[in-house]
């Protein structure tokens, strides 16, 4: 009893402690260690296989806004690279395109882990890897596809993507794919499916059978809710957010929040500026342009950005390219000392979605992710260098460590490890 009560005293007087600790923190300093504590996942990077040589590669502190070095500055830990192919013909000749955009990008990752740096970056295929790999010190890379165009009509390349490393598979991008509709259909209300097709009901079941996550972010509404009634496990969005917020086709409105909470499954809310606030992001765009034609036209450069080179000649494109970089060092200079220049889509826009989605689907169904390398960027979270930001704010909103755990990964390590016990299930028979 002695014993007891001594060790009783023991664990109140540490506890005493600790909260003595936390009431002095700063507000950065308990952002710091709450993000340090945690495993913080990005579920979607793209990525440009010739940032995969012996040359050049993430070993080195590209432009990219994802690579070793800014994971290292930023506390990142898991980065999900992503196989992502464009949408083209529904035939051989652009599936036969398309598996080979893949393959590369296969390859690309493979070479990273298992080459180029082992030392400092491993593949994880569940969420015992990304413990271990974390508790290891190095980080952590996953595969995501974005876009099952490049399987064609063999369904048997689903076994092939996950022995490859695959752990989420969208069974469409921006265009209609042989699977399924795309969200862009929207735009022109013209539908290929309705839908699935009957081979994107196959492709559900075979997701489901292999433990692949089904990811539902550029899929038509009418898809994902067709999805939903077939899987057998909980569907994930790699990067989306909210429609009520943000009245954008790839994002989600309440009534698909909720399906997915029933589901089980999450929602990875992407830091995407046209995504989070329209015209926020619209007006920046506009002043930016305008500045960037003065500064052109300054320098005696003809076109001013990418819809113009096109129309250009070798010789105006050759001295666009030439000085581009130039052209876009003064148009940053000059925006950032503009104290009446539109403000940025930035991280609090970022928490406004996240405080959204925990209000509707609850903190057990929301995550991260951002986009990077494939148009997402956010002021506050441009790069990996800057991950700590998303967590001060969220400390900032008042989420607990717990929660900030949850939505930094936690909750997409639980349906990782739901729809593999359901695939393991399925095996079984």
């Amino acid at each position: 009893m002695k014993y007891c009560a001594l060790l009783l005293c023991i664990s109140a007087l540490f506890s005493c402690q600790e909260a003595k600790k936390e009431a002095t923190e700063t507000m950065e300093e308990k952002a710091k260690r709450i993000h340090e504590s945690v495993i913080t996942i990005d579920t979607h990077d793209d990525i440009n296989v010739e940032n995969f040589t012996d040359s050049v590669n993430y070993t080195q502190r590209l432009e990219t806004q994802v690579n070793l070095p800014k994971m290292q500055e930023g506390g990142l830990d898991v980065a999900w690279l992503i196989v992502y192919t464009g949408q083209d013909s529904l035939n051989a000749q652009g599936y036969a395109r398309a598996q080979d955009n893949a393959m590369a990008k296969f390859e690309a990752i493979h070479r990273l882990c298992g080459e180029l740096a082992p030392d400092q970056i491993e593949l994880a295929l569940n969420s015992k890897d990304v413990r271990r790999i974390d508790a290891s010190g190095k980080k952590a890379a996953m595969i995501g596809v974005e876009n099952a165009y490049p399987i064609g009509e063999d369904l048997s390349n689903f076994e092939a993507y996950h022995a490859l490393g695959a752990r989420y598979i969208s069974l469409s991008h921006n265009g209609h794919s042989q699977f399924c509709d795309s969200n862009t259909g929207e735009a022109d209300g013209q539908w290929l499916h309705n839908g699935l097709s009957d081979m994107g009901k196959k492709a559900v079941a075979e997701m489901n059978r292999l433990g692949i996550m089904i990811d539902i972010s550029h899929p038509s509404k009418k898809s994902m809710e067709q999805m939903i009634a077939l899987s057998k496990a909980p569907i994930i969005a790699s990067h989306s957010s909210a429609r009520a917020l943000c009245d954008h086709s790839r994002n989600l409105d309440d009534d698909q929040l909720r399906l997915i909470k029933e589901n089980g499954g999450v929602v990875q809310t992407v830091a995407f500026d046209a995504y989070l606030n329209t015209e926020k992001n619209d007006a920046r765009t506009e002043y930016i342009g305008n500045v960037r034609r003065q500064v052109a036209d300054s320098l005696g450069l003809v076109g001013y950005g990418s819809k113009d080179l096109s129309t250009l000649t070798d010789t105006q494109k050759k001295a666009w390219m030439e000085n581009s970089s130039k052209v876009e060092s003064v148009v940053e200079a000059l925006i950032a000392d503009n104290k009446e220049a539109p403000p940025a889509v930035d991280v609090s826009d970022f928490a406004n979605h996240i405080d959204h989605m925990v209000r509707v689907m609850g903190i057990d169904h929301v995550g991260i992710s951002s986009d990077f390398d494939g148009g997402g960027g956010i002021s506050g979270w441009m790069d990996a260098s800057e991950t700590f930001n998303v967590t001060l704010e969220l400390v900032k909103r008042g989420y607990t460590e717990e929660e900030i755990a949850k939505l930094w990964g936690g909750n997409l390590l639980r349906v990782l490890d739901e729809v593999q016990a359901v695939a393991e299930s399925l095996q079984k028979g």
